[in-house]
């Protein structure tokens, strides 16, 4: 005999509860990223940086972004 909850508004999923995947980290992680090497740029043009940095910082910059559309770019197909 099965017993029900009578208090849950939605069934189960029939697989079993599924975890945070390699990819959501890796998107994650990315964002971070992006983010992270924005504000460098950013702090590295107000304080007067190499422009090594400024590349540096660019560079990681469109890695990420670009991994960022291609990984969304394929996951639709």
């Amino acid at each position: 005999m099965t017993h029900t909850n009578p208090y849950r508004l939605t069934d189960p999923p029939a697989d079993g509860p599924s975890g945070v995947s390699r990819g959501d980290v890796l998107r994650s992680v990315l964002w971070a990223v992006v983010v992270l090497s924005t504000v460098a740029n950013m702090a590295a043009s107000y304080g007067g940086a190499r422009t090594w940095v400024h590349l540096l910082c660019g560079a990681v910059t469109v890695l990420c972004a670009g991994t960022l559309v291609v990984r969304n770019l394929r996951g639709h197909k």
